[in-house]
């Protein structure tokens, strides 16, 4: 870049000379004179001081190109040179510590903006990071919790000298619970990862039709969808609420929240399922009875593996990953996510989805 910054500096310096040495050498030409037939007059031939015009005009134009370089290579360099700078420290901080910012550059201009686009980009990057982190040390745990727990009920049968078909039965009925709750965590973490990949190609859908499908399933195996009635009265409304994205996604944000709604919940309580249009888009409100949650505790809530109190989830309360899976689909589709904790105990959760026209 500093050679062709050079160049270019240079290139119009040499122009300009031409040009300018030009003038001179062409006022020295002998008209032909007034009355002579044409043909017949030619230019003098150059004489002494024509030659040496010319000969200065060339060691000038010479001394002039070299100035013009070494001026634009100083000035390309000097030009460069917070350029240089930001790049090295850029590159030390995405190698070493991405808790190191550039700074703002000392004087304004399109180097400031250039290194506040990239202390914004480092900060995402360490957020992610730290997040991904988190996320690997817990999944890790609680993966490793259903194979420690199948070898303990394997080794017991096995060490059981008196051991009979029905407690070798309830054995392998314990070892197939513990297989099928690690076979919905691998399904939970591996929706999770879509849904934090984003959308490639988008195809517009009714919101109101997939959380109608989705409430379906769940009142056809029970109201959570695991056979359990607790008396929790579900309330719908489905208005037209068109959007685009990935449907299968979308179907499994409705059915986390849906799930959360009825999982945590209390006997006789209440959950209702609103979409609408709204003229900022597509809009699905998820509201629900349930324990009192401190306000500042919500935003936790969203992390995988977590409940309230700041202790992992228990198995029988789900995996924790639903919130995680509603956060990371939302963000993908450029979902606008609130959460709210109601006073008499519950959430209230809305997802505001870019509305579009459904052909």
């Amino acid at each position: 870049m500093r050679t062709q910054l050079t160049l270019l500096y240079a290139g119009p310096f040499l122009v300009s000379g031409v040009l300018l040495l030009s003038v001179p050498i062409l006022q020295t030409r002998q008209s032909v004179p007034v009355g002579v037939p044409p043909g017949l007059g030619t230019s003098a031939p150059p004489g002494p001081d024509t030659s040496r015009l010319l000969t200065v005009s060339a060691v000038a134009l010479a001394a002039m190109v070299v100035i013009s370089i070494i001026l634009g290579w100083l000035v390309a360099g000097r030009f460069l040179r917070p350029l240089r700078t930001m790049t090295t420290t850029a590159r030390d901080i995405s190698a070493t510590n991405l808790h190191r910012r550039l700074g703002p550059h000392r004087r304004p201009g399109e180097f400031t903006e250039l290194a506040g686009t990239l202390d914004d980009l480092f900060e995402r990057l360490e957020a992610a990071f730290a997040s991904q982190r988190h996320f690997v040390a817990n999944a890790s745990h609680e993966l490793r919790t259903p194979l420690t727990a199948t070898r303990t009920v394997l080794q017991v049968a096995l060490a059981d000298p008196d051991a009979t078909v029905d407690s070798l039965r309830a054995a392998c009925q314990d070892v197939l619970a513990l297989g099928e709750a690690q076979e919905s965590l691998i399904e939970a973490l591996l929706t999770l990862a879509g849904g934090e990949q984003g959308v490639e190609h988008g195809e517009p859908f009714d919101l109101a039709v997939v959380a109608r499908g989705v409430l379906l399933t769940r009142r056809t195996g029970g109201v959570d969808g695991t056979g359990r009635d607790d008396g929790v009265e579900v309330i719908s409304t489905f208005g037209a609420a068109p959007t685009a994205g990935d449907p299968r996604l979308v179907e499994s944000l409705v059915a986390n929240l849906v799930d959360n709604a009825l999982r945590h919940n209390v006997p006789g309580g209440r959950v209702e399922i609103v979409t609408a249009a709204t003229r900022h888009g597509a809009h699905l409100t998820v509201r629900n009875t349930g324990p009192v949650v401190p306000p500042d505790q919500v935003e936790r809530l969203f992390q995988p593996f977590q409940q309230l109190g700041g202790q992992r989830v228990r198995r029988a309360a789900g995996h924790g990953l639903g919130l995680a899976i509603v956060r990371a689909v939302a963000g993908t589709h450029g979902a606008t996510l609130t959460a709210r904790a109601r006073p008499e105990g519950g959430l209230d959760i809305e997802v505001l989805f870019p509305g579009v026209r459904i052909p």
